[in-house]
């Protein structure tokens, strides 16, 4: 297998100069051969597993008039098929714009070198998925041995954003895949990762999504979370409560969506409604009135 080196600083940077349109890129010191597209399979391990359709449809049509202007980056199988490093993207247009064959160039890289440089094309794509960068990440720190560092080098970014993006991870699945599907930007779920009570942080993410709550928004709701949680005597202490009690709290954070505390037993205690705006308070007012007034509003 080839160094590290293989492609060049300069010719490496080219390969990520258009990712999004179908540009001529030229790239210094490479041969462009032209590979049929039947021969050519996708890489499982490539970070980026989800790919906007109109965007697909958009380069084919490109494709289609005047051709594949900037080459896929290829590795050879011991079976005579290619993998691809990078440019799927183009191999997907290509295919949907009926090629037989497209250019690519063909380099000897090794595992590592192709983790590398798939993330790399990537995360120069401004509508990456935090999510799946994260897991591309964290795929080179488990299988080859990098640090944060060592990786925050090779991508071009700091060590902050490759902390950061991997913090996302920590999240449960089911905010994982909000942020996976676009509901919820990288700075949304940041906010929401030091919250430890989880069914308060899987309420919140829904009200983001629902309310398209701005990241300051959030960071308040959170910030107002620990204050309370910090308080003496605070409503944290549910040895008390029974299973009863426990269900119908639960059923009224479901109907007033936001969190709400019971403190006390059966026969004596306190319930508190948590609200976060005007709109919010304004919300769970009209919810009342609808369960005082029913079909008579």
């Amino acid at each position: 297998m080839a160094g590290k080196g293989t492609l060049g600083n300069r010719g490496l940077s080219a390969l990520f100069d258009d990712n999004e349109t179908n540009v001529e890129v030229k790239i210094p010191d490479a041969q462009t051969n032209e590979v049929d597209i039947t021969l050519i399979d996708r890489n499982p391990n490539q970070p980026r597993q989800t790919f906007d359709e109109d965007s697909l449809n958009e380069m084919a049509e490109s494709i289609k008039t005047y051709g594949v202007l900037q080459p896929l980056l290829l590795v050879p199988k011991l079976d005579g098929r290619y993998l691809i490093v990078a440019g799927e993207r183009r191999f997907r247009a290509s295919s949907r714009a009926g090629l037989r064959t497209v250019p690519a160039i063909i380099k000897d890289l090794d595992d590592e070198q192709i983790q590398e440089i798939s993330l790399i094309e990537n995360l120069h794509r401004e509508d990456l998925n935090a999510i799946e960068a994260a897991f591309g990440m964290r795929e080179l720190i488990k299988t080859h041995g990098l640090k944060q560092e060592d990786i925050a080098v090779k991508i071009g970014k700091s060590r902050p954003y490759v902390t950061n993006t991997l913090r996302l991870l920590q999240l449960p699945d089911e905010i994982i895949e909000l942020v996976k599907t676009g509901q919820l930007d990288a700075g949304h779920a940041r906010a929401l990762i030091p919250i430890d009570d989880l069914q308060y942080q899987s309420l919140l993410a829904k009200q983001i999504v629902e309310n398209k709550l701005s990241v300051r928004e959030v960071e308040e709701r959170v910030r107002l979370y620990f204050t309370r949680k910090a308080n003496k005597g605070g409503p944290r202490d549910k040895k008390d409560m029974s299973i009863e009690l426990k269900n119908m709290v639960s059923e009224m954070k479901t109907i007033f969506q936001t969190k709400v505390k019971l403190l006390g037993n059966e026969q004596k205690g306190r319930i508190t409604i948590d609200y976060f705006s005007a709109d919010d308070l304004e919300r769970i007012y009209a919810l009342m009135q609808l369960l005082k007034y029913g079909n008579r509003l």
